[in-house]
C-alpha cells in the first residue's frame, strides 16, 4: 500500500530534516522514516475505521431519539437501512481492522461534534436520499453508497483535514494518496469473503521496503560525492541562493538515478520534478530539471550509468 511516490517523499523529509543538523545518525534516521511510513498505514486504518464510527454514532441516535419522553412516531418508526448496510457489518467485524485498532491508540471518539456534523452531512446529502429510497438492501449497492459518500462527502470535508493534521505532522501530505487506497479497497470488498477480507498491506513486497531503506542510505551515505556534483553545475548560482529542498531534492534523484538500475531515468527525474513543484519554491522544479539533466548526461558520458 505504501506506494514509491510516498516512499520518496518521506525521504526527502528526513533527509531535508538531517539537512540542519551538523551530525547525522543514520540508524536514527532509517527509524524516523520507518516511523512516518507507519504512521502513513495508520490513517488508512482510522479512515476505514471512520465509516465505522458514523454508523455507531447514527445508530446511538436512533436509540436515544426512541428514548424520549415523547418520541414522535417518526423516531420510534426511523430508517434502518443504514444500520442494516451488508458493508458495514462486515468492515467493522473485519478482523485484520478489528485487531488493528485495538493495538493501535487512536480513535475518533475525541471528535465527536466532527462525527456528528459529518454523519448529519451524509444524511441530508443526495447520496443517501437515494439510497434510502431503494426498495432492495443488496450488498454491492451498500458497498457503492459507502464508497460515494467516502469519495465525495468525507473527502471533500475540510475539517477532516484539520484534525488529521493535529493528529500527525505527516498525515496531511499523506491523506490523498491513501483516500485512493481506502476507496480501492472498498472496491475490492466481496461479502462472501466475510471477516476474513484481506486489507492492503503496508507494502506491496519486501522490495518497496527494501528501496526506502536503501534510497535514504545511499542519499545519506554518498551525499558529500552528490552535492559536489550539483555543485558542479549550479557554480554561477550563490549557494544561499539555491534552496536548501532543491538540494536534497537532487541529492536523493541522482541516489536513485544511479542506485537503482530497474528504475527508468525518465521515471526518476519525473517524480522529483514532481515533489520540487510541491514542496519547494515556484521556480524549483524547471531548476531541478535542467541541473539534473546535465548531471544524467555526464554520468552516462562517463559509463556511471547505463540505462535509458
Amino acid at each position: 500500500m505504501i506506494n514509491r511516490v510516498l516512499i520518496r517523499i518521506r525521504v526527502v523529509q528526513i533527509l531535508f530534516s538531517c539537512s540542519h543538523s551538523e551530525t547525522t545518525d543514520l540508524r536514527k534516521a532509517e527509524s524516523e522514516l520507518m516511523l512516518s511510513l507507519q504512521k502513513s498505514y495508520d490513517l488508512y486504518f482510522y479512515l476505514l475505521s471512520l465509516m465505522v464510527e458514523l454508523t455507531n454514532t447514527y445508530a446511538q441516535r436512533v436509540d436515544s431519539r426512541k428514548s424520549k419522553l415523547l418520541p414522535t412516531k417518526e423516531d420510534m418508526s426511523p430508517n434502518i437501512k443504514l444500520l442494516n448496510n451488508k458493508f458495514i457489518s462486515q468492515l467493522s467485524q473485519n478482523t485484520e481492522l478489528v485487531k488493528y485498532m485495538n493495538d493501535r491508540p487512536f480513535s475518533w471518539a475525541e471528535h465527536d461534534a466532527f462525527i456528528r456534523n459529518l454523519l448529519d452531512n451524509i444524511l441530508n446529502s443526495d447520496i443517501y436520499k437515494e439510497y434510502i429510497e431503494s426498495q432492495t438492501q443488496e450488498y454491492n449497492d451498500d458497498r457503492e453508497f459507502w464508497r460515494k459518500v467516502f469519495k465525495q462527502i468525507i473527502c471533500t470535508t475540510e475539517d477532516l483535514y484539520s484534525i488529521l493534521e493535529d493528529e500527525s505532522l505527516y498525515w496531511n501530505d499523506d491523506i490523498e494518496i491513501i483516500q485512493s487506497f481506502v476507496l480501492k479497497t472498498i472496491k475490492r470488498f466481496d461479502e462472501n469473503k466475510g471477516t476474513e477480507q484481506e486489507l492492503l498491506p503496508m507494502f506491496k513486497d519486501e522490495t518497496d521496503k527494501e528501496f526506502a531503506v536503501k534510497l535514504l542510505r545511499e542519499s545519506l551515505f554518498n551525499g558529500k560525492e552528490y552535492r559536489e556534483l550539483i555543485d558542479k553545475y549550479t557554480k554561477n548560482w550563490e549557494s544561499e541562493r539555491i534552496a536548501l529542498m532543491d538540494m536534497v531534492i537532487m541529492q536523493i534523484a541522482i541516489a536513485e538515478i544511479i542506485e537503482f538500475p530497474s528504475i527508468p531515468i525518465s521515471v526518476s527525474l519525473n517524480e522529483y520534478i514532481d515533489i520540487a513543484k510541491s514542496y519547494s519554491t515556484i521556480k524549483s522544479a524547471s531548476f531541478i530539471n535542467g541541473i539534473l539533466d546535465a548531471i544524467v548526461k555526464e554520468l552516462k558520458e562517463e559509463k556511471k550509468i547505463i540505462k535509458k
